[in-house]
């Protein structure tokens, strides 16, 4: 390793609401924790996958929804930086806690370490309509959407609308609250947008999208850190296989895959809006009109992070903790043709995939080396957790993820 990163800086997992099978969690533990940098992490119960990693000095066991007053879960993360007892990086794993740091900046300066970044626009990526305005403000491809205020508007949409159509929650505090969507939903007839609509309430928290022809597209993703002056220290481009709910929802596999065009993009949008810190974004490649269409922005490290890693050893969350300490980071290539596998999630949307019609022509045909998501030699119970927590509840989810994609696929 070409580095050495600053032992004495512990680093702190932030997330809220009730997800234990999160894998990029542990993968920030373990990026972090190898070189020997002091790893703590909010967890839900002391027995998650998190929680059973070598790695992890202590896991702090609070339970939350992300519903929560944000004034509680700044008092919340301040009484666990007193337990540390010295300032830690913040790591967040969802958008509603890289929202609360973003806005709560100067209760936690001092207490964290963390990227400053202007304080409404992390709230305004991690919002769907906010991101499109940010996209037609900056000329960023991005689909056709409309945001809906009332059941009425959503008549007048389905009037003129061609389908199928993609609905999403507007706001990331809005899907703890009220969802009107379990996921990204694909419907396919008016009588079906009509016929969910009903649910949503006089002000539906939704954004309806133009929808992307799986046929006619190809996923890929984008992770990069960038500095206090929204420059990149690393950047890191890939290939979406698969994901699960199929087509929708998180990666289940993935390519590393050299993408300069698709690394410029990114860098120069990054600059333009002025962010700072951890980036993951989802864009589809649309072969119809050539242009890569910007789906998210996660304002946060991704699940999938550790796909991405530098000839140097750097990935973003290392990035992140030894610019915030100081320390330079060393450039590197990243690692073409490394792949990332999601175990538990990878073969139920293997199967699915097979039927879709879906290809990844950049996807090279073999990896130079795979990243297991729960699985590692040197950290053998996170994985072990997984499964003894999967077995039935994380086979429930899976199965109401598909069913609520399929039934958006398929109402009518």
């Amino acid at each position: 390793m070409p580095f050495v990163a600053d032992r004495e800086v512990p680093a702190l997992i932030v997330k809220f609401g009730d997800y234990p099978l999160h894998h990029g969690g542990v993968g920030a533990i373990r990026s972090l924790g190898r070189l020997g940098v002091p790893m703590y992490a909010i967890t839900e119960d002391p027995y998650t996958p998190a929680a059973a990693s070598r790695y992890l000095t202590r896991a702090f066991v609070w339970p939350t929804t992300g519903t929560e007053d944000p004034g509680r879960l700044v008092e919340g993360l301040i009484r666990i930086g007193r337990r540390i007892g010295r300032p830690a990086v913040l790591v967040p794993t969802d958008e509603e806690a890289a929202v609360l740091i973003a806005e709560h900046q100067n209760d936690l300066f001092g207490r964290f370490l963390f990227p400053r970044v202007e304080p409404g626009l992390t709230r305004r990526l991690a919002s769907k309509q906010g991101l499109h305005e940010l996209c037609v403000e900056h000329g960023i491809a991005s689909p056709q959407a409309a945001f809906p205020q009332s059941y009425d508007d959503i008549v007048a949409f389905a009037e003129k609308a061609r389908f199928p159509v993609v609905a999403k929650n507007r706001e990331a505090f809005v899907r703890r609250r009220r969802p009107a969507v379990g996921g990204t939903t694909r419907i396919t007839t008016r009588e079906g947008l009509l016929a969910l609509a009903r649910d949503w309430g006089e002000r539906p928290g939704v954004i309806l999208q133009e929808y992307l022809p799986r046929e006619e597209a190809e996923d890929w993703i984008v992770h990069a850190y960038f500095d206090a002056n929204s420059a990149p220290l690393a950047l890191f481009t890939g290939v979406k296989v698969r994901s699960w709910p199929p087509h929708a929802g998180m990666t289940a596999n993935a390519y590393v895959v050299d993408n300069p065009e698709l690394a410029d993009l990114a860098a120069r949008f990054v600059k333009q809006i002025g962010y700072t810190g951890i980036i993951d974004l989802d864009l589809r490649f649309d072969r119809r009109d050539g242009q890569y269409k910007l789906l998210d922005f996660n304002p946060r490290m991704g699940a999938q992070f550790r796909l991405f890693e530098s000839e140097s050893g750097v990935d973003v969350v290392r990035a992140m903790h030894l610019d915030l300490t100081g320390r330079a980071v060393p450039e590197g290539e990243q690692r073409a043709g490394h792949r990332y596998v999601v175990e538990n999630i990878d073969l139920p949307a293997l199967l699915a995939y097979r039927r879709s019609g879906y290809t990844t022509p950049h996807a090279p045909t073999r990896p130079s080396g795979t990243e297991l998501a729960w699985f590692a030699g040197d950290d053998p119970l996170p994985f072990l957790t997984m499964l003894g927590r999967f077995v039935r509840p994380g086979a429930k989810h899976l199965y109401q993820l598909w069913r609520t994609n399929r039934r958006g696929s398929t109402t009518s």
